[in-house]
């Protein structure tokens, strides 16, 4: 009982077929059998291409079949339409398409004219017929519903008006969109769509007056209706309760906050309550919420829904699977950078000051040189983080946001190999008493550890999940967790690099913590704790202790505690740096004093 069998398919597909063994009994689990064949899509589209054919032919595989697409100049791309709705929807060919749509909103969504607009209704339309709902159930990726979803409103997002209006209208999927300014009286979206064979189902969404008054330029606003992907989602999900209706989908200018969504119920039964949910595209599950239940009545719902501003991304994305939306986690997180980048601009203009006076032996030369590319890799990082949620939020550009991403993972890497060179420079300090390193070695180890890991592991990740597009995760521009689990190239490197830092400040704690020749039981009691305590709170923030507690996030990414824990003890990591790194050190402190005396001295011969 819960074996799996994988089989391949019939020859005329390909893929292969995984069974689950319950009561004795195989039982389907994943269909991933397809006869579509995506490398052949663009054979018909040969008049189309800006490029030479033969040359784009010969080189077209399915990994890269999707940076060509760029290539195609026909603005709907209408050509490939044919080969797609000829063939059955299966659940193989579904997960095709799903990637296809991906894809395409990735890459083609530049300008969403109506041409455009229609073909990708049309390739989407097929496979949310009513007719092939069981097929999703079979599909491999349990979450492509939530994958659809995602790619048709980040495409229909980017749809230009005529006229200020537009309207495309399939079977199982309509779109409207609507140009309007403070002085528009309430604007309202309706739909009549087919459900199944028994008749239509309707779904209504105003934009009431009052928000339209909050409007201080024309905008515009685009909403979908899905008549059957409340079902197609229900297959792969475990949830007690049923989508009893339409699903509809609005986007909206930033100003506005509320929208009235009215929706006809499929069953009308009495006994039937309806809950108004809005659908959470991170975290892939409905949000109770983001909508409240104005009226409900036997054969319609009322819901009140709030537009999510985008929001600050909160610190502890960095390690967590899903982004917390979260007022607490916003202000920690833009308090905390605020301060630590002042904090390390500050730490580096100190460093500046005091180098000649603080360098003087080989050991303090490494301690500081440590300490500086510790405070240069976090202040860059935290400008990057700060950068990467502003091209996110306003400049909507995927490639920026590759290149923000990518940057970022380097930085922070980087951060995290400079505290471990620092804790091997505090283990060579400690045990090896007797064997001496060189400045040049040491600067040339130090960099190749401290730049050179990060640089290869930030480079493998790109190179590994970008040609299938598994690099950025949904809603940020960051590392993905739920399609390629690229986020662990940066928590694995991290997590083991704590617990080899933790080691570091035992060793310190057992070494320093040892009693001097003279002093009463309960003097050396009180001198090991002071001494102990001084070690540990010195040493925490210059080797990212504090990071560790990322591992709770990863474990339980949903709770508000440990994303508000994380994200204090570490946004703030920049200050506590220049705390315990600088100013409570006493050269540092008297190489400062001393400059201050120079400069006094020097003002006063002047005078």
């Amino acid at each position: 009982n819960g074996a799996i069998c994988v089989q391949p398919c019939s020859p005329s597909f390909h893929g292969e077929t995984s069974f689950v063994c319950e009561d004795r009994k195989w039982q389907m689990f994943t269909d991933a059998c397809a006869s579509l064949d995506v490398q052949s899509l663009f054979q018909h589209c040969t008049f189309c291409l800006v490029v030479p054919v033969a040359s784009f032919w010969f080189s077209l595989i399915f990994s890269n079949l999707f940076s060509s697409l760029q290539r195609i100049s026909e603005p709907d791309f209408s050509c490939i339409i044919p080969d797609i709705l000829s063939s059955p929807a299966i659940p193989g060919n579904i997960a095709d398409i799903v990637e296809l749509l991906k894809k395409i909103s990735l890459l083609l969504s530049e300008n969403v004219n109506r041409g455009k607009m229609q073909s990708y209704s049309r390739i989407a339309n097929h496979i949310l017929n009513s007719s092939i709902i069981s097929n999703w159930a079979f599909v491999k990726d349990r979450n492509a519903g939530s994958v659809l979803l995602d790619s048709v409103n980040l495409f229909a997002g980017k749809l230009l008006l005529r006229n200020g209006l537009e309207s495309i209208q399939e079977h199982f999927i309509s779109t409207k969109g609507y140009s309007m300014h403070k002085n528009t009286s309430g604007k309202s979206f309706d739909f009549s769509m087919e459900f199944n064979n028994t008749g239509n189902i309707t779904g209504h969404v105003v934009i009431p007056e009052e928000e339209l008054l909050k409007l201080p330029k024309t905008s515009k606003a685009v909403s979908i209706a899905f008549p059957t992907l409340g079902a197609i989602i229900e297959t792969s999900r475990l949830d007690p309760g049923f989508v009893n209706g339409m699903v509809l989908w609005v986007s909206l200018p930033e100003e506005l906050q509320h929208v009235l969504l009215t929706f006809e119920k499929v069953n009308k039964l009495e006994n039937i309550k309806a809950q108004c949910v809005g659908w959470h595209s991170t975290e892939r599950r409905w949000d109770s919420r983001a909508c409240k239940t104005k009226s409900d009545n036997i054969s319609s719902v009322v819901c009140v829904c709030r537009h999510h501003r985008r929001t600050f991304k909160s610190f502890s994305i960095l390690m967590s699977p899903t982004t917390l939306r979260n007022a607490v986690l916003d202000y920690i997180t833009r308090v905390g950078l605020g301060l630590s980048i002042f904090s390390l601009v500050l730490c580096l203009i100190i460093e500046t000051v005091v180098w000649h006076h603080v360098t003087k032996t080989e050991i303090t030369y490494m301690r500081h040189f440590c300490l500086v590319n510790i405070a240069t890799s976090l202040l860059v990082a935290d400008v990057l983080f700060i950068l990467a949620a502003i091209v996110h939020n306003t400049v909507l550009n995927y490639q920026l946001c590759v290149a923000a991403t990518f940057f970022l993972h380097f930085f922070y890497l980087a951060l995290f190999f400079w505290m471990f060179t620092l804790g091997l420079l505090i283990l060579y300090g400690l045990l090896l008493i007797f064997f001496k390193i060189t400045k040049s070695i040491f600067i040339a180890t130090a960099f190749s550890i401290g730049y050179g890991c990060p640089l290869v592991i930030s480079i493998l990740t790109v190179a590994i999940t970008e040609p299938k597009k598994g690099y950025l995760r949904s809603g940020a521009c960051w590392l993905n967790w739920y399609e390629t689990k690229a986020l662990l190239a940066f928590v694995v490197p991290a997590l083991s690099i704590i617990v080899v830092n933790m080691v570091v400040v035992m060793v310190v704690v057992m070494k320093t913590g040892r009693s001097s020749a003279g002093e009463s039981c309960k003097s050396q009691d009180l001198s090991n704790m002071i001494r102990i305590s001084k070690n540990v709170a010195l040493l925490t923030p210059l080797l990212g202790l504090t990071w560790g507690f990322g591992f709770a996030t990863i474990v339980d990414s949903r709770s508000l505690a440990f994303h508000v824990t994380f994200a204090l003890l570490n946004a703030f990591q920049g200050f506590f740096i220049l705390l315990f790194g600088t100013l409570l050190d006493r050269k540092t402190r008297e190489a400062l004093r001393m400059n201050y005396l120079s400069s006094k001295r020097n003002c006063s011969l002047a005078k």
